[in-house]
Formats: structure tokens, C-alpha cells, sequence
């Protein structure tokens, strides 16, 4: 079996062939094992979040550019409104990356190395465990690979066909997040270091992929116009510090966070590689290696070094709130990185071996989650926000709704932490309108209005355990009056597991009132 995968790992007719299929496994396997996990919760709420944009095909959605819910909506025009198919929906994105990565790695070493990067990147808790939160941050798992495959194809041909393919990779990726300048960045800073950059700037290729580019988000941007710049306000409201030390204290949490994220996937690569002991050293030799291209690997590892340097650098200038999520999109080349060194000799029998690790840690998870799901509720029942049964509270407010009025619920008010879970587990699937907590707060989903709460109605909820209740509560007094005030209680019980009891206050207005 070793020998037949080797073979066809690394036959040009077969190859690609045999990476998808390893993908296609990898999404099923994922898909069950996370599926598994999180089955003691309801989805993230910016699970639920990407799904509420998908019901209306906009430009931009108050706090991003419109890819994520795009895709999100796509995807449920197909697949059941359902927890597991969020989980589904976030390995597909995954899953994707990692063909792209391959058709990347083609670029830079031969097939043997490049399936070897493959299954590196699948055993990345990025690609596995931590993809369960299908976001704007997870789709650059997608958009990133292409846009590198992108420009090593545009810095390999040169041509105005593979500038006009750069262009779009670049407008799809920003159009899922404007995080996306800092690969865009680095690609044109690495372009501008490389040895060989007369020849790419004097070709067409960079000149189309930027025209292309700006063409192609013209309708985003005149969006950006109209909404007075929403999204980058909400950037700036948000994820700007006044304070330097908590900046850097941020700032050091992002980079510990992603090391030790790619530990896993470098650890265990090198004791493959290092197995058996007395065959270490041959690991290594001298020379011109033919299985890497030198200079689209130093395309790689300036690209690598700029994103991995550059972002915590701009996080401490200019005091930026930085998330540890925001990293998970921009360290996708550190395997290719790796095994493009051409001192590093990769035999033929370390394909296998590695492939078999992925197998027997994604076989041991799929055993062991239901037990973890159980254990983790249990030792932390009130950690995690997705044990307080929204799914619980929305079947509730859809009977009451239609015990009341006889008709489909058609808008939930409240803050986006779950008016939008109201959203996806309802089977009326409310639109929701954001509830501002604040004078300042000027985004908004774009999916409704004032208006329309006054025309069709709502429900507002207010959550007591959330420290702006007061804010929710004054808008609900001033919005809504004459609503019918509730009071409910949730509590999700999984496994003999007692979830937090939540109070919940409700306001329900009716149609034209």
C-alpha cells in the first residue's frame, strides 16, 4: 500500500487525482470528528452570523466585504440548515485551501515534496480542530492559497493572462476581508526583493493583476462609498487601543498562539523524517537539489517572513487590538517553506509514514470526541457560550410568534451575539437587525431597518448575563413601548450535562404597531 500510494503520489497522471481524494477524506473525517465536538453546543455565532448575510446577496455587510456570506448562502441553498453542515461547509473551505496548496507546492518542488507539504498542512490544527468556526477568517484559508498560486503563476509566465488571474485572486480575497492587504503586502514586497524583479516589473503581469484588481471591487467599493466607509469604521472602532501595553501584551498572545499552532505539524513532520535515528543524518545533502525551484522558493520564504513579521510589528505601532484568529490564514507556506529548503533530502518512504500519522490521529479524534464533548461540557459548563441553547430559545420564540400572529417570524432584535443564532436555528429564519449598544455604533448587517421592525415586527431579546443588558433593555423601552414583555429561561442538558440556565428578556412587537 505504501509503495502503491508513493507511486501514485508522484506520477503526473495520477497525482493530482490522489490529492483530492486525500482531501475529500479529510473534509468527511473532519466533518464527523467536529460535528462530534461541538455536539454539547450550538454553532459559533459567526457561524450563524455568515449564514444571516447569505439570506440577501448584498455588497458588504456592515462589518466585512461580502464573500463569506456569499458562500454561506450558496452552500445553504444545498445543504440542510443544520449544525453539521456548518462544520461541513467550514472543512469544504479547508479542504479547498489544501488543493490549492498543492497546485502552489507544484510550483516551487516536484510532486514527491509537494504531497508531502499536502498532508503537512492537514495535520495543521488550523486545517482540523480549530477550522470548526466557518468566518471571513476561514474562507482566507480559500482565498489566500489561490491568491499565491496566483502570483507564482504571474511571476512564472509573465504574461497579461496571469496578471489578469492575479487581479481577481486579489479581489476575491479582499473581497472576504480587508485583513487580506497584509498577503497582498507581502506578495508585492517580495516581488520587489526578489533577484529577479526587473524581469516580473518590467512584464505586464503585475500592471494587469493591479488594474484588474481595482476593477474588479468597483462595485464593492462604490458600497464603501455609500455606507460612508461602515467596515472600516467598525475596524477602527473596534480593534483600536489607546492602551501600549495591553497592545503588546495582544501582540505576544498572536505569536505564541500561532507558534505553538505550528508546532504540531513541524514536530511531527521531523520525526518522520528523523525515524529511524540512525538514518538522520542522511536526511541532509550538499549540492543543487532538482526536486526545488530556487527562486519560486525565495518567493515562498520572503512572502512567509513578511506576513509572519510584519502584522506584529504593525500591531504594536500602531496599537492595534490584535486577535489571535487573525493569524490563521497567514502561516499556510510554512510547510512548503520547509520543504523547499534544497538542502533537505525527502525519501520516497516518508510520504507514506507521515500520510499514516494524519490517518491514525484523525481515527484516534473521531473515537475519542463524543467523550470529549461530554468531558469539556463537564469541566467547563459555563466557559463556552454555546452551551446557552440558543437553538433552545428560538424553537420558544417561534411558537410564540406564531401563537400570537399566525404568520412566519419574520425580525429579531438584539446584539449580534444572538439575534443572529435566532436567525439560523428558527425555522422561519428571522432577519436580524443589531441592536446598538452604544451613541457611536454606526454598523449594521444591512438585512433590515427601523422600518421594517416598524412595518412587520419582531422580537427583541435582551440577554441578563451580558453586561450591556441596560443599553438592550433602554433601546427595547424606546423602540418598542407597546411590545409584550417575557421573560424565558434556557438550559441545554447534554449527556446527563447541565448547560448554564440563562434568562432571557423578550419583547414582542407585532406586524404594523
Amino acid at each position: 500500500m505504501a509503495a502503491w500510494l508513493v507511486a501514485r503520489a508522484t506520477a503526473p497522471a495520477t497525482s493530482s487525482w490522489v490529492v483530492i481524494a486525500f482531501v475529500l477524506v479529510h473534509v468527511m473525517l473532519w466533518t464527523a470528528i467536529l460535528t462530534n465536538l461541538k455536539a454539547a453546543q450550538d454553532v459559533h455565532m459567526d457561524v450563524a452570523e455568515a449564514y444571516a448575510w447569505g439570506s440577501r446577496l448584498l455588497l458588504g455587510y456592515g462589518k466585512h466585504p461580502p464573500l463569506s456570506g456569499w458562500i454561506a448562502g450558496l452552500w445553504f441553498t444545498v445543504f440542510p440548515v443544520r449544525d453539521w453542515a456548518t462544520y461541513a461547509l467550514a472543512m469544504a473551505m479547508a479542504g479547498g485551501g489544501l488543493v490549492a496548496i498543492w497546485f502552489a507546492s507544484l510550483k516551487v518542488v516536484d510532486r514527491r515534496r509537494a504531497f508531502f507539504v499536502v498532508v503537512m498542512v492537514a495535520l495543521y490544527p488550523i486545517f482540523n480542530f480549530k477550522g470548526f468556526k466557518y468566518n471571513a477568517d476561514l474562507v482566507q484559508l480559500l482565498t489566500l492559497p489561490l491568491l499565491f498560486l496566483a502570483y507564482l503563476h504571474a511571476f512564472e509566465k509573465r504574461s497579461v493572462a496571469s496578471g489578469v488571474w492575479l487581479g481577481l485572486a486579489g479581489a476575491v480575497a479582499l473581497m472576504t476581508k480587508y485583513w487580506v492587504l497584509t498577503m497582498i503586502g507581502a506578495i508585492g514586497i517580495a516581488a520587489l526583493l526578489h533577484p529577479e524583479r526587473l524581469r516580473f516589473l518590467a512584464s505586464p503581469a503585475p500592471w494587469v493583476a493591479i488594474g484588474t484588481m481595482l476593477v474588479a471591487m468597483i462595485p464593492h467599493l462604490v458600497w464603501l462609498w455609500k455606507v460612508d466607509f461602515v467596515a472600516v469604521t467598525y475596524a477602527g472602532d473596534v480593534y483600536t487601543l489607546s492602551d501600549r501595553g495591553r497592545a503588546a501584551e495582544l501582540v505576544s498572545g498572536y505569536v505564541g498562539h500561532n507558534l505553538a499552532l505550528l508546532a504540531l505539524p513541524v514536530a511531527l513532520a521531523a520525526l518522520v523524517l528523523a525515524w529511524p535515528p540512525r538514518f538522520a543524518f542522511r536526511n541532509w545533502q550538499r549540492g543543487p537539489n532538482p526536486g526545488v525551484n530556487v527562486g519560486q522558493a525565495l518567493n515562498v520564504w520572503l512572502v512567509q517572513a513578511i506576513v509572519a513579521v510584519g502584522p506584529p510589528l504593525g500591531g504594536l505601532a500602531f496599537t492595534i487590538y490584535m486577535k489571535t484568529d487573525w493569524g490563521i490564514s497567514l502561516f499556510f507556506l510554512v510547510p512548503l517553506g520547509l520543504v523547499a529548503i534544497p538542502a533537505l533530502r525527502l525519501r520516497s518512504v516518508m510520504l507514506p509514514r507521515l500520510a499514516a500519522v494524519w490517518l491514525v490521529l484523525s481515527l484516534i479524534t473521531l473515537a475519542a470526541s463524543p467523550w470529549i464533548a461530554r468531558r469539556e461540557m463537564a469541566a467547563n459548563p459555563n466557559g463556552v457560550t454555546g452551551y446557552g441553547a440558543r437553538s433552545q430559545l428560538a424553537a420558544q420564540l417561534t411558537q410564540a410568534w406564531h401563537a400570537r400572529f399566525g404568520s412566519a417570524w419574520p425580525l429579531v432584535a438584539g446584539y449580534s451575539e444572538m439575534n443572529t443564532p435566532m436567525t439560523f436555528y428558527s425555522p422561519d429564519h428571522p432577519r436580524p437587525y443589531t441592536v446598538p449598544y452604544s451613541a457611536e455604533e454606526t454598523w449594521g448587517s444591512g438585512l433590515s431597518s427601523l422600518d421594517d421592525l416598524k412595518r412587520e415586527g419582531f422580537i427583541g431579546v435582551c440577554d441578563t448575563t451580558d453586561n450591556r443588558i441596560a443599553a438592550c433593555e433602554a433601546w427595547m423601552a424606546k423602540e418598542a413601548p407597546g411590545a409584550e414583555p417575557l421573560v424565558m429561561t434556557t438550559q441545554r442538558f447534554f449527556h446527563g450535562q447541565a448547560g448554564p440556565a440563562i434568562v432571557w428578556k423578550v419583547y414582542i412587537q407585532g406586524p404594523g404597531r
